[in-house]
Protein backbone atom coordinates (compact mmCIF):
# COMPACT_ATOMS: atom_id res chain seq x y z
CA UNK A 1 0.00 0.00 0.00
CA UNK A 2 2.66 2.54 0.20
CA UNK A 3 3.24 5.01 -1.70
CA UNK A 4 -0.31 5.78 -2.65
CA UNK A 5 -2.81 8.57 -1.49
CA UNK A 6 -5.37 7.38 1.62
CA UNK A 7 -8.59 8.80 0.68
CA UNK A 8 -10.77 9.11 4.04
CA UNK A 9 -14.87 9.65 2.75
CA UNK A 10 -17.41 9.89 5.30
CA UNK A 11 -20.66 8.15 4.71
CA UNK A 12 -22.82 8.88 7.59
CA UNK A 13 -25.42 6.28 6.87
CA UNK A 14 -27.83 5.28 9.36
CA UNK A 15 -31.06 4.29 7.48
CA UNK A 16 -29.97 0.79 7.48
CA UNK A 17 -29.58 0.13 11.12
CA UNK A 18 -32.10 -0.46 13.70
CA UNK A 19 -30.85 2.32 16.19
CA UNK A 20 -29.42 6.32 15.35
CA UNK A 21 -26.72 6.94 16.05
CA UNK A 22 -23.64 5.92 12.94
CA UNK A 23 -24.20 8.77 11.49
CA UNK A 24 -21.79 10.49 13.69
CA UNK A 25 -19.29 8.00 13.52
CA UNK A 26 -16.89 10.15 10.43
CA UNK A 27 -17.07 12.82 12.55
CA UNK A 28 -15.64 10.70 16.02
CA UNK A 29 -12.96 8.95 13.62
CA UNK A 30 -11.69 12.31 12.77
CA UNK A 31 -11.60 13.41 16.25
CA UNK A 32 -9.35 10.55 16.98
CA UNK A 33 -6.89 11.31 14.67
CA UNK A 34 -7.54 8.91 11.79
CA UNK A 35 -6.09 11.32 9.35
CA UNK A 36 -2.64 12.12 11.93
CA UNK A 37 -2.51 8.78 12.36
CA UNK A 38 -2.27 7.66 8.47
CA UNK A 39 -0.03 10.19 7.87
CA UNK A 40 2.58 9.70 10.72
CA UNK A 41 3.04 6.30 8.88
CA UNK A 42 4.43 7.96 5.62
CA UNK A 43 0.99 8.14 3.47
CA UNK A 44 -0.27 10.85 1.81
CA UNK A 45 -3.81 11.43 3.01
CA UNK A 46 -6.70 13.55 1.65
CA UNK A 47 -10.01 13.99 3.56
CA UNK A 48 -12.79 14.20 1.00
CA UNK A 49 -15.22 15.10 3.56
CA UNK A 50 -18.55 13.14 4.56
CA UNK A 51 -20.95 12.76 1.61
CA UNK A 52 -24.59 14.33 1.97
CA UNK A 53 -27.52 11.95 2.34
CA UNK A 54 -29.15 11.90 -1.48
CA UNK A 55 -32.76 12.04 -2.11
CA UNK A 56 -34.65 8.86 -1.73
CA UNK A 57 -34.49 6.26 -4.52
CA UNK A 58 -37.85 5.05 -5.56
CA UNK A 59 -37.66 1.58 -4.64
CA UNK A 60 -40.25 -0.57 -3.04
CA UNK A 61 -40.51 -4.85 -1.96
CA UNK A 62 -43.06 -6.66 -1.03
CA UNK A 63 -42.02 -6.86 2.84
CA UNK A 64 -43.56 -4.74 4.84
CA UNK A 65 -41.17 -5.00 7.91
CA UNK A 66 -38.24 -2.90 5.58
CA UNK A 67 -37.60 0.06 6.67
CA UNK A 68 -36.33 2.89 4.81
CA UNK A 69 -35.90 1.39 1.81
CA UNK A 70 -35.66 4.43 -0.47
CA UNK A 71 -33.06 5.95 1.36
CA UNK A 72 -30.89 3.22 1.58
CA UNK A 73 -31.42 2.08 -1.97
CA UNK A 74 -30.26 5.81 -2.76
CA UNK A 75 -26.98 5.58 -0.52
CA UNK A 76 -26.08 2.34 -2.38
CA UNK A 77 -26.41 3.95 -5.50
CA UNK A 78 -24.73 6.93 -4.64
CA UNK A 79 -21.66 5.10 -2.66
CA UNK A 80 -21.09 2.22 -5.47
CA UNK A 81 -20.21 5.61 -8.11
CA UNK A 82 -17.78 7.15 -5.67
CA UNK A 83 -15.99 4.02 -4.77
CA UNK A 84 -15.67 3.47 -8.00
CA UNK A 85 -14.63 6.93 -8.96
CA UNK A 86 -12.05 7.20 -5.83
CA UNK A 87 -10.24 3.30 -6.31
CA UNK A 88 -8.85 4.96 -9.40
CA UNK A 89 -5.66 6.25 -7.99
CA UNK A 90 -5.99 5.51 -3.99
CA UNK A 91 -7.20 3.54 -1.09
CA UNK A 92 -10.36 4.84 -0.10
CA UNK A 93 -11.23 4.56 3.47
CA UNK A 94 -15.38 4.84 3.82
CA UNK A 95 -15.87 5.71 7.60
CA UNK A 96 -19.19 5.01 8.49
CA UNK A 97 -22.29 4.52 8.72
CA UNK A 98 -24.04 1.62 9.29
CA UNK A 99 -22.62 -1.99 7.46
CA UNK A 100 -25.63 -1.24 4.61
CA UNK A 101 -23.20 1.16 3.03
CA UNK A 102 -20.72 -1.95 2.04
CA UNK A 103 -23.58 -2.77 -0.66
CA UNK A 104 -22.52 0.52 -1.95
CA UNK A 105 -18.62 0.90 -1.64
CA UNK A 106 -17.87 -2.75 -2.73
CA UNK A 107 -20.57 -2.28 -5.75
CA UNK A 108 -18.25 -0.05 -6.77
CA UNK A 109 -14.88 -1.40 -5.77
CA UNK A 110 -15.96 -4.35 -7.84
CA UNK A 111 -17.01 -2.67 -10.76
CA UNK A 112 -12.96 -1.01 -10.83
CA UNK A 113 -11.93 -4.51 -10.22
CA UNK A 114 -13.58 -5.79 -13.53
CA UNK A 115 -12.28 -2.83 -14.94
CA UNK A 116 -8.76 -3.46 -14.23
CA UNK A 117 -9.34 -7.16 -15.37
CA UNK A 118 -8.60 -7.76 -11.67
CA UNK A 119 -10.53 -10.64 -8.84
CA UNK A 120 -11.74 -8.49 -6.03
CA UNK A 121 -11.79 -10.45 -2.63
CA UNK A 122 -13.81 -9.01 0.55
CA UNK A 123 -12.46 -10.33 3.94
CA UNK A 124 -15.92 -9.87 6.45
CA UNK A 125 -14.89 -8.62 9.71
CA UNK A 126 -17.71 -9.42 11.40
CA UNK A 127 -20.28 -11.08 14.30
CA UNK A 128 -23.06 -11.15 11.60
CA UNK A 129 -22.83 -12.62 8.10
CA UNK A 130 -25.22 -9.55 6.81
CA UNK A 131 -26.51 -12.59 4.46
CA UNK A 132 -30.21 -12.20 4.39
CA UNK A 133 -32.61 -10.27 1.71
CA UNK A 134 -35.30 -8.09 1.67
CA UNK A 135 -37.47 -11.10 1.61
CA UNK A 136 -35.83 -13.16 4.00
CA UNK A 137 -35.19 -10.06 6.79
CA UNK A 138 -37.44 -10.10 9.78
CA UNK A 139 -36.13 -7.25 11.51
CA UNK A 140 -36.39 -4.88 8.66
CA UNK A 141 -33.00 -3.77 9.04
CA UNK A 142 -31.37 -3.36 5.92
CA UNK A 143 -27.42 -3.40 7.29
CA UNK A 144 -27.66 -7.07 7.53
CA UNK A 145 -28.42 -7.79 3.56
CA UNK A 146 -25.70 -6.27 2.23
CA UNK A 147 -23.31 -9.57 1.15
CA UNK A 148 -26.50 -11.37 -0.19
CA UNK A 149 -26.92 -8.30 -2.16
CA UNK A 150 -23.33 -7.76 -3.35
CA UNK A 151 -22.94 -11.85 -4.25
CA UNK A 152 -26.17 -11.60 -6.62
CA UNK A 153 -28.60 -13.89 -4.27
CA UNK A 154 -32.25 -13.51 -5.65
CA UNK A 155 -34.58 -11.43 -3.44
CA UNK A 156 -33.44 -7.91 -4.35
CA UNK A 157 -34.83 -7.04 -7.75
CA UNK A 158 -36.89 -3.75 -7.68
CA UNK A 159 -34.99 -3.05 -3.97
CA UNK A 160 -31.68 -2.17 -4.71
CA UNK A 161 -29.91 -0.89 -7.97
CA UNK A 162 -28.55 -3.68 -10.34
CA UNK A 163 -25.38 -4.62 -10.02
CA UNK A 164 -22.64 -4.02 -12.62
CA UNK A 165 -20.23 -6.24 -11.51
CA UNK A 166 -21.45 -9.15 -8.76
CA UNK A 167 -19.19 -10.29 -6.32
CA UNK A 168 -17.60 -13.85 -6.89
CA UNK A 169 -18.84 -15.73 -3.27
CA UNK A 170 -15.66 -17.57 -4.07
CA UNK A 171 -13.79 -14.56 -3.51
CA UNK A 172 -15.71 -13.89 -0.05
CA UNK A 173 -14.10 -14.81 3.77
CA UNK A 174 -16.19 -13.95 7.06
CA UNK A 175 -13.77 -13.68 10.20
CA UNK A 176 -15.12 -13.83 13.30
CA UNK A 177 -19.05 -14.66 13.05
CA UNK A 178 -20.97 -15.54 16.18
CA UNK A 179 -24.97 -14.52 15.35
CA UNK A 180 -26.25 -16.43 12.31
CA UNK A 181 -29.51 -16.80 11.90
CA UNK A 182 -31.83 -19.61 9.85
CA UNK A 183 -32.29 -18.04 6.96
CA UNK A 184 -29.18 -16.88 6.75
CA UNK A 185 -27.04 -20.37 7.63
CA UNK A 186 -29.65 -22.08 5.03
CA UNK A 187 -28.23 -19.48 2.30
CA UNK A 188 -25.04 -19.57 3.45
CA UNK A 189 -24.77 -23.53 2.51
CA UNK A 190 -23.36 -23.76 -0.13
CA UNK A 191 -23.05 -20.67 -1.08
CA UNK A 192 -19.25 -21.34 -1.46
CA UNK A 193 -18.68 -18.24 1.28
CA UNK A 194 -15.66 -19.14 3.09
CA UNK A 195 -16.99 -18.72 7.02
CA UNK A 196 -14.59 -18.79 10.48
CA UNK A 197 -16.66 -18.43 12.82
CA UNK A 198 -15.57 -17.78 16.77
CA UNK A 199 -15.27 -21.53 17.45
CA UNK A 200 -12.84 -21.95 13.90
CA UNK A 201 -10.91 -19.13 15.95
CA UNK A 202 -10.64 -20.75 19.39
CA UNK A 203 -10.19 -23.90 17.87
CA UNK A 204 -7.03 -23.18 15.89
CA UNK A 205 -6.33 -19.51 16.53
CA UNK A 206 -6.75 -16.66 14.25
CA UNK A 207 -3.38 -16.25 12.22
CA UNK A 208 -3.71 -19.96 10.30
CA UNK A 209 -7.29 -18.52 9.62
CA UNK A 210 -6.91 -15.38 8.08
CA UNK A 211 -3.55 -16.73 6.68
CA UNK A 212 -5.29 -19.10 4.39
CA UNK A 213 -7.21 -16.39 2.82
CA UNK A 214 -4.04 -14.05 2.26
CA UNK A 215 -2.79 -16.89 0.73
CA UNK A 216 -5.44 -17.46 -1.79
CA UNK A 217 -5.58 -13.88 -2.64
CA UNK A 218 -1.77 -13.77 -3.44
CA UNK A 219 -2.30 -17.09 -5.24
CA UNK A 220 -5.04 -14.96 -7.79
CA UNK A 221 -2.96 -11.60 -8.09
CA UNK A 222 -6.46 -10.12 -6.49
CA UNK A 223 -7.75 -6.69 -4.96
CA UNK A 224 -8.41 -6.72 -1.54
CA UNK A 225 -10.68 -5.10 0.26
CA UNK A 226 -11.21 -4.93 4.01
CA UNK A 227 -15.12 -4.42 5.81
CA UNK A 228 -14.35 -3.87 9.47
CA UNK A 229 -17.55 -4.00 11.81
CA UNK A 230 -17.11 -2.54 15.13
CA UNK A 231 -18.83 -5.84 16.50
CA UNK A 232 -16.39 -8.11 15.12
CA UNK A 233 -14.59 -6.60 18.07
CA UNK A 234 -15.56 -8.04 21.54
CA UNK A 235 -18.29 -5.60 23.46
CA UNK A 236 -15.67 -4.95 26.72
CA UNK A 237 -12.96 -3.66 24.13
CA UNK A 238 -15.51 -1.88 22.11
CA UNK A 239 -19.23 -0.74 23.45
CA UNK A 240 -20.39 1.80 20.90
CA UNK A 241 -22.29 -0.46 18.44
CA UNK A 242 -25.81 -0.91 18.72
CA UNK A 243 -25.61 -4.61 17.85
CA UNK A 244 -23.29 -6.29 19.99
CA UNK A 245 -22.62 -10.19 20.49
CA UNK A 246 -20.42 -11.26 23.51
CA UNK A 247 -17.63 -12.91 22.53
CA UNK A 248 -15.69 -11.17 19.87
CA UNK A 249 -11.99 -10.42 18.82
CA UNK A 250 -9.73 -9.81 21.37
CA UNK A 251 -7.29 -6.79 21.34
CA UNK A 252 -4.45 -8.70 20.77
CA UNK A 253 -6.18 -10.17 17.62
CA UNK A 254 -7.52 -7.93 16.22
CA UNK A 255 -4.13 -6.09 16.10
CA UNK A 256 -2.68 -9.19 14.53
CA UNK A 257 -5.00 -9.35 12.13
CA UNK A 258 -4.38 -5.58 10.90
CA UNK A 259 -0.48 -6.14 11.46
CA UNK A 260 -1.07 -9.78 8.80
CA UNK A 261 -3.08 -7.74 6.38
CA UNK A 262 -0.72 -4.91 6.30
CA UNK A 263 2.82 -7.47 5.85
CA UNK A 264 -0.06 -9.07 3.08
CA UNK A 265 0.44 -5.83 1.00
CA UNK A 266 -2.70 -6.47 -0.71
CA UNK A 267 -5.18 -4.20 0.90
CA UNK A 268 -6.84 -1.95 -1.73
CA UNK A 269 -9.74 -0.18 0.43
CA UNK A 270 -11.76 -0.78 3.72
CA UNK A 271 -14.75 0.20 5.39
CA UNK A 272 -15.30 1.16 8.79
CA UNK A 273 -18.89 0.89 10.11
CA UNK A 274 -20.96 0.62 12.66
CA UNK A 275 -19.51 3.19 14.88
CA UNK A 276 -21.64 4.48 17.28
CA UNK A 277 -20.46 7.18 19.26
CA UNK A 278 -23.58 8.09 20.95
CA UNK A 279 -22.86 4.42 22.92
CA UNK A 280 -19.05 5.27 23.06
CA UNK A 281 -17.14 5.73 26.73
CA UNK A 282 -15.09 8.89 26.17
CA UNK A 283 -14.08 8.02 22.54
CA UNK A 284 -12.70 4.30 23.78
CA UNK A 285 -14.05 2.80 20.62
CA UNK A 286 -13.31 5.06 18.42
CA UNK A 287 -9.59 5.55 19.47
CA UNK A 288 -9.03 1.30 19.09
CA UNK A 289 -10.39 1.56 15.83
CA UNK A 290 -8.07 4.97 14.83
CA UNK A 291 -5.04 2.21 16.05
CA UNK A 292 -6.18 -0.76 14.40
CA UNK A 293 -6.13 0.97 10.72
CA UNK A 294 -2.80 2.35 11.74
CA UNK A 295 -1.71 -1.33 12.29
CA UNK A 296 -3.19 -2.29 9.17
CA UNK A 297 -1.02 0.98 7.07
CA UNK A 298 2.09 -0.42 9.04
CA UNK A 299 2.12 0.74 12.82
CA UNK A 300 4.74 -1.65 14.38
CA UNK A 301 3.92 -3.22 18.04
CA UNK A 302 6.67 -1.58 19.14
CA UNK A 303 5.78 1.97 18.45
CA UNK A 304 2.07 1.17 19.52
CA UNK A 305 1.21 4.63 22.26
CA UNK A 306 0.10 4.09 25.82
CA UNK A 307 -3.79 4.97 26.43
CA UNK A 308 -5.17 6.35 29.27
CA UNK A 309 -9.23 6.23 29.50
Amino acid sequence: MTGRICKLIGAPVQDGAGRRGCDMGPAALRAAGLAEAIAGLGYGVADLGTLSPPPPHPASFPNPTLKNLPQVAAWVEKLAAVAFAESADGIPVFMGGDHSLSAGTIAGLARRAALLGRKLFVLWLDAHPDFHTLHSTESGNIHGTPLAYLTGQNGFAGGLPPLAAPLDPRHVAMLGIRSVDAAERQALAGSGITVFDMRAIDEHSIAPLLRQVLERVRAEDALLHVSLDVDFLDPAIAPAVGTTVPGGASFREAHLVMEMLHDSGRVTSLDLVELNPFLDERGRTATLLVDLVASLFGRRVLDRPTRSF
